[in-house]
């Protein structure tokens, strides 16, 4: 049941990526439609001497047609379905990233509706080496499309899907040393292994009013959803996204992403956003196929500061009731401070980096840090390269006898990876890549992990943007 529960909505999702796709070659077919009216938004990089300006009109394809379907400089001329600002500011949920990003998607139009796509497929190799090491092979990635109609009072409704292939890699994911959240059976929590995102990454809705030039209201509910807590989650982060390999700060930063009933209210003035959100606290079960039961017991704030249109800034606080299951009657706050930066390199380039902190605090005050620095540079359109270093205080590698988190221990993790592209289609690409990571363990942990156990990953992908 649940394998055709799968492919029926990834058959779904990906019909409409390549509906998209058809619609972006062929836009003969929808002139009897036209573009709701945006207003302008400010161009993010005013001031800002760019190697290639985005054309006035867009480029034809070889049958003389205008193409739908615009490059990533065209997007910093379409305003956010949030807010008059630039739809490149947009990351996951309702978080920002800078101006300078790359806002990737197949652009079609369906009557009044605004239609967006893209998808990322990964196919993985791992092995992670030592006595808790393992190897597996497995597919990662999402769909994702979004429909937007934008109303003559300066109004806009956008709704969003996103699909993962995550499920299919099994209960206990993928290895992945130093990682612990969640559980597999319901029983036994996940160590040294990355567990599966859900089949429904999200089902979201926003509605935003425009109050002048640069102030916005808005409203976003998703089940699932991601509330205003943290950086943007790492899939979406041009930082971290080419990189196969899960961070594990993850469940300090932004495991939050995934989160089965979650309300948002916004005001933006500029260049600043607060936002609040109740969400439930809980994380997805072991079941990763259904939708859970929503419920509002959380709740989080967020302030977000994009200086330039090279910078993105955010501060957050979460209350967080009962978030593991394995520890129903054990709630948590935390805090995350985050600093994105990324710029232009020559005409096709860039060069993204991420900064972030958490905390994690129980209800005895317990708190334990962990720390984020990432990068990723991609000279032009056919390589990319990626590195990751992380640092956590975490209790949850050596359980306690008789269950529960036992001895805390400070432990780190590096790696470094490039992705080649080759262009199959136009917004096509098939990728190769590989990735090399080091663990650092304290003393008391050598002996279970033999030492600085090392890992690495080879994979190819599929994307379409």
């Amino acid at each position: 049941m649940a394998a055709r529960y799968l492919a029926a909505l990834s058959a779904g999702a990906s019909l409409l990526v390549l509906a998209s796709v058809a619609a972006a070659q062929d836009h003969s077919g929808h002139a009897g439609h036209s573009t709701p009216a945006q207003t302008p938004a400010p161009d993010p990089r005013a001031g800002h001497a760019m190697p290639q300006q985005a054309p006035a009109t867009p480029p034809a394809d070889h049958s003389g047609h205008e193409m739908s379907g615009m490059d990533h400089a065209d997007d910093h001329q379409m305003t956010s379905a949030l807010g008059p600002w630039s739809m490149s500011r947009d990351a996951s949920g309702t978080s920002w990233q800078p101006d300078m990003s790359e806002h990737g998607g197949i652009h079609s139009q369906v009557g009044d509706w605004s239609i967006m796509s893209h998808a990322l497929i990964n196919l993985t190799w791992d092995r992670q080496n030592g006595p808790r090491g393992d190897e597996k092979t497995f597919v990662s990635g999402m769909l994702m499309t979004s429909a937007r109609r934008d109303f003559s009072d300066g109004s806009t409704l956008n709704l969003r899907a996103m699909l993962s292939p995550d499920p299919l890699m099994g209960k206990d994911g993928f290895p992945l040393l130093l990682a612990a959240g969640e559980t597999a059976d319901g029983v036994n929590p996940l160590i040294d292994r990355q567990h599966p995102h859900e089949l429904v990454m999200e089902l979201s809705a926003s509605y935003s009013r425009r109050l002048s030039d640069t102030d916005s209201v808005f409203a976003y509910i998703g089940l699932p959803g991601e509330p205003a807590f943290g950086p943007p989650a790492f899939m979406h982060r041009m930082s971290a996204m080419d990189s196969p390999e899960a961070p594990v700060t993850h469940h300090w930063l932004d495991s939050t992403h995934i989160v089965f009933g979650v309300a948002t209210l916004g005001w933006v003035h500029d260049t600043m956003k607060i936002e609040a959100s109740s969400f439930r606290g809980r994380e997805p079960d072991q079941d990763r196929y259904d939708i859970e039961t929503p419920e509002f017991d959380s709740w989080s704030v967020r302030a977000s500061w994009n200086p330039s249109p090279e910078w993105a800034l955010q501060a957050s606080y979460a209350d967080v009731t009962a978030p593991e299951q394995l520890e129903p009657g054990e709630d948590e706050t935390k805090l995350s401070a985050s600093a994105i930066h990324t710029r232009r390199i020559g005409p096709d380039g860039w060069w993204s980096s991420t900064l972030a902190w958490g905390r994690k605090t129980n209800d005895h005050d317990e708190s334990k840090d962990a720390w984020l620095l990432e990068s990723a540079v991609s000279p032009d359109d056919r390589w990319t390269l990626f590195a990751r270093a992380e640092r956590i205080e975490t209790d949850e590698l050596l359980p306690a006898i008789g269950g529960g988190h036992g001895a805390l221990f400070t432990v780190a993790k590096a790696s470094v990876g490039a992705v080649h592209d080759w262009t199959l289609a136009p917004r096509v690409r098939f990728g190769l890549g590989a990735l090399y990571t080091i663990n650092r363990v304290p003393a008391g942990l050598e002996p279970v992990y033999g030492g600085d156990p090392d890992g690495g990953m080879v994979f190819v992908r599929l994307k379409i943007d």
